[in-house]
């Protein structure tokens, strides 16, 4: 019997008897079924119940960029791993070099693409890269990487280590030495109160850091372009400039995470290529496919590839790295079919187009409810900050956000949020809905939101003191 054949209570009672769910507390399944999904098509899935929803949140985990149900791109993945599934990467394969060098063509600057499985992988090659060059180079001393407060570059120790999240982190320590936070840029968290000039003074805190630390000690500093799942942070005016000119000052090489931002989510092609920043190394994931197979790139300039190359007689020269399933066809193949979809539907475009216009429609909503502070956000990455005091900006408690976001659940609507990361900050909803985004369907997430902050705001829950951070 096939999987869909089963009934919809026989799918749950297998899910909730052995399934390990992630980011979840399994005491909650003792009350309620879990949540099991089992069909997609376009921006919309179904659950084993036979619900629909509008996803907002792109699978969940900012992934799907292009949609449910693509035939094309799972045709691609059948067609190539009947051909071949998989061959070790100190190999090439036909969709690799092929992918590689499409990819290139949308990056100019950049050379070198090296393969991997997920975001998380992606980063701690990165941070391997860096590593080894500081001990071919610079005697070991330039091995340190600054990373910002706020920002998200994955769930293993190494990625941990380099994470600007409080909660994230719990747990996990001791954590890798060599890794060290500098201060986040969201304006509308300003360190420095009402400033006109804030981008250039949070640029400066990296600075200070560098200079607290050592220049000839820290060899890259790695940052998401715009904060995705640390509160959708876009970066003020004036900020990347003064970064880019302190990272040359002090030659320290520019790692950009665009694993959440890259393969057009916020309105171009990289979430950097809207701020004129030159990368010396670029990690991608998520929608390089679209999630409908595992992927992910590291990818560099030309002369940091050269950095690793040397006489055959240096047997430690070359970058000493591998990944099993970075030789898996399915990746590159549904990678390639992705970016030709985002290719002929213009789905770049449509999310610049579709993010300005869900954006404004968010901001009519601040202007109607107090209870949001901020909307911000690019192409179709959005947040809404939820606030209990205007004239404070004191967050909500996390619980506003997960209520609101059940509310919008049973009307239809899968939004996401900043989910147990901060000690206070857990209060900014995130819309990121699939690129092919329709002016009626981002009308149906501005209705469904006007609609629950109204039956919100009309209940007695957001006024008590238990929702309201301490």
């Amino acid at each position: 019997m096939g999987i869909m054949a089963l009934p919809a209570s026989e799918i749950i009672e297998k899910d909730r008897n052995h399934v390990w769910h992630h980011l979840s507390q399994h005491s909650v399944l003792k009350h309620q079924d879990p949540l099991v999904m089992v069909k997609g098509v376009g921006s919309r899935v179904w659950d084993a119940k036979g619900n629909s929803y509008l996803d907002a949140s792109s699978g969940g985990v900012w992934c799907v960029n292009v949609g449910y149900g693509r035939t094309e791109i799972a045709d691609a993945i059948r067609d190539q791993v009947l051909k071949l599934n998989f061959f070790a990467s100190t190999a090439g394969t036909a969709p690799a070099a092929e992918f590689a060098e499409k990819l290139l063509e949308k990056m100019p600057g950049m050379s070198r693409v090296y393969y991997a499985s997920s975001g998380s992988e992606a980063n701690e090659k990165a941070f391997k890269i860096v590593r080894q060059i500081a001990q071919q180079k610079h005697g070991g001393k330039k091995h340190k990487i600054l990373y910002r407060d706020r920002d998200y570059h994955g769930t293993t120790i190494a990625a941990l280590s380099a994470t600007g999240q409080e909660e994230r982190r719990m747990h996990y320590g001791p954590f890798v030495p060599g890794f060290v936070e500098f201060p986040h840029c969201c304006e509308y968290r300003s360190q420095f109160g009402d400033v006109s000039n804030y981008g250039v003074l949070a640029a400066n805190e990296l600075e200070k850091v560098i200079l607290r630390e050592g220049p000839d000690t820290v060899g890259a500093v790695v940052f998401e372009s715009i904060t995705a799942g640390g509160g959708v942070i876009t970066p003020p005016e004036g900020y990347w400039p003064a970064v880019m000119e302190i990272c040359k000052k002090y030659n320290v090489l520019i790692h950009m995470d665009e694993v959440v931002c890259g393969m057009g989510r916020t309105g171009k092609w990289f979430g950097y290529q809207h701020y004129g920043i030159k990368p010396d190394i670029v990690t991608l994931a998520k929608g390089i496919a679209s999630s409908y197979a595992p992927i992910s790139c590291v990818v560099t300039t030309e002369a940091l590839f050269d950095e690793f190359i040397a006489d055959s007689s240096d047997r430690a020269a070359y970058f000493r790295d591998v990944s099993t399933y970075a030789g898996c066809t399915a990746g590159p193949a549904a990678a390639l079919a992705n970016l030709q979809i985002l290719e002929r539907e213009n789905l770049v475009n449509n999310s610049a187009q579709m993010g300005d216009y869900l954006l404004k429609q968010l901001v009519t909503l601040k202007d109607k409810y107090s209870v949001i502070g901020d909307v911000r956000g690019k192409g179709l990455l959005l947040g809404i900050e939820l606030i209990s005091d205007s004239k404070t900006k004191k967050p909500v408690a996390e619980e506003v956000a997960i209520k609101i976001a059940g509310m919008c659940m049973k009307k239809g609507l899968i939004i996401g949020r900043t989910n147990r990361s901060f000690t206070h900050f857990n209060n900014t909803l995130c819309l990121c809905p699939v690129l092919t985004l329709t002016q009626k369907e981002a009308d149906f997430i501005v209705a469904t939101l006007d609609a629950v902050f109204r039956e919100l705001l009309e209940s007695v829950d957001l006024l008590s003191s238990t929702l309201v951070e301490s």
